[in-house]
């Protein structure tokens, strides 16, 4: 029987269960000082020793520069901020300001704060807006994005809370790592993440690699090849597996393929045809155009799964991405060798203190806590919310669900209500749209290809007549302000044409009606053939409609439900694996970077070189012994370094065979991992040798370099499909 510690255990650590009592009476204090505060002439720096006093100067401070006096729970949600919690505050409660005054507050502790953001256009919006508060306060405030300059950079990072796209940021981590000139360096070292959307940029983001390239061979792919497998055929020559994440040939369709081309598929010695046939293969049968990429200015770009935008600097790796340019009939990007990478869960654990916020943390808690240690304070709304969620609509195939969905708009129109739809993807929402000005209507369309207009469109939808079309409205960052008149219509109408992968996308959604107290209302339209039950649930058989076309039956909704349970533990256990097999190449690079920092910034290199041959060390002249021998180690390092990411990544994409002798794929990756880092420092001191004797060693680095975020393949690895083919073979036989 659990003890009764354990029970209570259980429950102060539930999801959200983070006591808000400790906050609330600091705020109750901070009533108390509210009219002194307010008849000062200059307020002064607050001190952080008393916490009711920053509150009651950091919220006038907000009313006079800003216009805006923050709400009760405001300072709660500033309150766990400061505390090191994620708090979870509900769309349009004031989570901008609320992280800004946690900023300002450990900013006057004297901790250098990043605030952590999905994209540009936040990170700068919010600087921007929140600067006179900063001033007020004693604060200096900077940003970054993709066009900062490095002067632009080197000043936002002297700043004391400096705002950037978490891309950026790590993007900047990368090149301070290949930095052969200490005072090149730009980044501080880390002290505070404040991390806006907490659940995009931990969960979501964590396991995207963010990659530093040097300029290599371009990137090359078969056209022959694109074509080739255009003309297989799904069930005969290929099969896809039921969550459509992995393709792989059928025994015919290895045959037909091998006849085609006249050689072995399968030939250990020539693997190079069977990796540029799945490749090809991946492109034509798992990556769909608008909907996993768009072709844009004559380049293939990528969509953001998780915010339905272009992800302007993503791309897969190297080899699926040319497959995707091929089969797009576009020449290939440019290739290049990675030289360094750091996921963003690596990035962001580097800081010793992490905080967030975001409108839906406690559907991620158990991720959050188990990756981050981190806990969720749900924060209550300023006003309760009085929106409507309606239950689902549910139909029986993806036509129906369409018609009824258009019926909906144009009956809900008729009234002026402004109506937001929320789609799966880009082409899902084009489709609507044309679905419905057939019927006269003219909807805004928000999606990847024109998200550059996004804060107008956003702005526009509660206004009376309005009918928005966006793919996900995860991080958009604007509030919707209902029109003259829209709230006696019922406030805004937010309609989802799907149920996604993730409830917390869903209640995003749904969360842009019902700010602050506003009428509002919600329903999904799903279908039962929606991609979400047949990836997810495929051998469950769904019950029939009634009459009217409507499936009402209880099971309908619990299929819907369950399907999105399990997507939901998919992504979990790929953040987990991911983890894994990254966990161990963070620790590796740590004690890397170690060794290169005492290179950089010391003598380390000078006293082993002299030491290894002091001859040679003698002949050098004694100006530029110390800078030779430091570029001779750094270059040596880097060499070996990116060497062992490559080692690293033909591992782990080999190691899945490994389960057929019954062995762990993951303690074999670490058990090689671990003898190749040994043998790397060795190499690294005998190429420093090599060099250091040489008369004129080549130190030569990669002429061109450019940073990306790599979409870590969703669909396996070249052996998992080998893998698929012996099991499918061996259940034919």
């Amino acid at each position: 029987m659990a003890s009764f510690k354990g029970i209570l255990r259980n429950l102060l650590d539930r999801p959200g269960g983070v006591p808000l009592t400790p906050y609330q009476k600091v705020v109750k204090a901070a009533h108390a000082r509210a009219g002194r505060v307010g008849e000062l002439d200059e307020l002064p720096s607050p001190g952080m020793d008393d916490l009711a006093e920053f509150c009651a100067v950091a919220r006038e401070a907000a009313d006079r520069t800003l216009g805006l006096r923050p709400y009760d729970v405001q300072l709660l949600g500033t309150l766990a901020l400061l505390d090191g919690k994620v708090a979870e505050m509900a769309t349009g409660e004031g989570k901008t300001l609320s992280g800004a005054m946690a900023a300002a507050g450990y900013a006057l502790q004297g901790k250098r704060v990043h605030v952590i953001s999905v994209n540009d256009y936040l990170a700068r919006r919010d600087a921007e807006w929140m600067g006179p508060f900063y001033e007020a306060l004693g604060v200096s405030v900077g940003w970054i994005d993709q066009n900062s300059t490095p002067e632009e950079r080197r000043a936002a990072y002297a700043k004391d809370v400096t705002y950037g796209p978490v891309s950026e940021i790590g993007f900047d981590v990368l090149r301070d790592r290949l930095r052969t000139d200490a005072s090149e360096i730009i980044v501080p070292a880390p002290e505070v993440a404040l991390i806006d959307e907490a659940d995009s940029v931990l969960v979501d983001e964590a396991r995207v690699p963010l990659v530093m390239a040097g300029a290599a061979d371009p990137g090359s792919a078969v056209p022959e090849m694109a074509a080739l497998v255009r003309q297989l055929v799904r069930g005969y020559h290929y099969e896809i597996d039921e969550q459509a994440r992995n393709v792989y040939l059928t025994p015919k369709g290895a045959d037909s393929v091998e006849n085609l081309l006249g050689v072995e598929l399968y030939d250990e010695h020539e693997p190079g045809t069977l990796i540029e046939l799945n490749l090809a293969l991946h492109a034509h049968a798992l990556l769909a155009r608008d909907v996993d990429y768009i072709v844009r200015d004559g380049k293939v770009q990528l969509i953001n799964p998780s915010r339905g935008r272009v992800a302007l600097l993503q791309r897969w790796p190297n080899g699926l991405q040319a497959a995707v340019e091929a089969k797009e009939a576009l020449p290939p990007s440019q290739k290049g060798e990675i030289l360094d990478s750091i996921t963003v869960q690596g990035l962001i654990r580097r800081y010793p203190q992490i905080c967030g916020m975001t409108g839906t943390a406690v559907a991620v808690s158990e991720q959050l806590g188990e990756f981050y240690g981190l806990k969720v304070a749900v924060i209550p709304p300023n006003r309760p919310c009085v929106r409507t969620d309606e239950p689902d609509r549910v139909y029986p195939a993806v036509p129906d669900k369409d018609a009824a969905l258009v019926e909906e708009i144009q009956s809900v129109h008729e009234s002026g209500r402004p109506i937001l739809i929320g789609t799966l993807d880009v082409a899902e929402s084009e489709n609507l749209a044309k679905l419905l000005q057939r019927r006269g209507l003219e909807p805004v369309v928000l999606n990847a290809k024109n998200d550059a207009e996004e804060a107008a469109i956003i702005a526009r939808a509660g206004e009376r007549d309005a009918i928005t079309v966006s793919t996900q409205m995860a991080g958009r960052g604007t509030d919707i302000r209902l029109g003259d008149g829209v709230a006696e219509l019922g406030g805004l109408y937010v309609i989802g044409s799907g149920r996604h992968a993730s409830s917390r996308l869903d209640d995003q959604l749904r969360g842009r009606a019902g700010r602050q107290g506003d009428p509002g209302g919600s329903v999904f339209f799903v279908s039962m053939k929606d991609d979400l039950i047949t990836q997810f649930v495929p051998d469950e058989r769904p019950p029939a409609a009634d009459a009217d076309g409507l499936v009402r039956h209880r099971r309908g909704a619990y299929l819907v439900g369950h399907a999105q349970r399990v997507a939901e533990g998919v992504n979990l256990e790929i953040h987990r694996n991911t983890w894994r097999y990254t966990r161990l190449l963070e620790h590796q690079r740590e004690l890397i970077l170690e060794w290169r920092d005492k290179v950089l910034h010391g003598d380390a290199a000078a006293k082993a070189l002299a030491e290894a041959d002091p001859e040679r060390w003698a002949e050098l002249p004694e100006d530029t012994r110390n800078e030779t021998a430091r570029q001779i180690v750094l270059h040596a390092i880097d060499r070996c370094w990116t060497e062992h990411l490559a080692f690293l990544t033909d591992l782990r994409e080999g190691i899945h065979l490994r389960a057929l002798g019954r062995m762990s794929p993951i303690d074999e990756f670490h058990r090689e991992a671990v003898k190749e880092y040994k043998s790397l420092l060795a190499e690294v001191e005998r190429r420093s040798l090599e060099s250091f004797e040489a008369p004129e060693p080549d130190l030569g680095r990669p002429t061109a370099t450019w940073t990306y975020l790599v979409q870590d393949n969703p669909f396996g690895t070249e052996w998992d499909r080998i893998l698929k083919r012996v099991t499918a073979a061996t259940r034919r036989g």
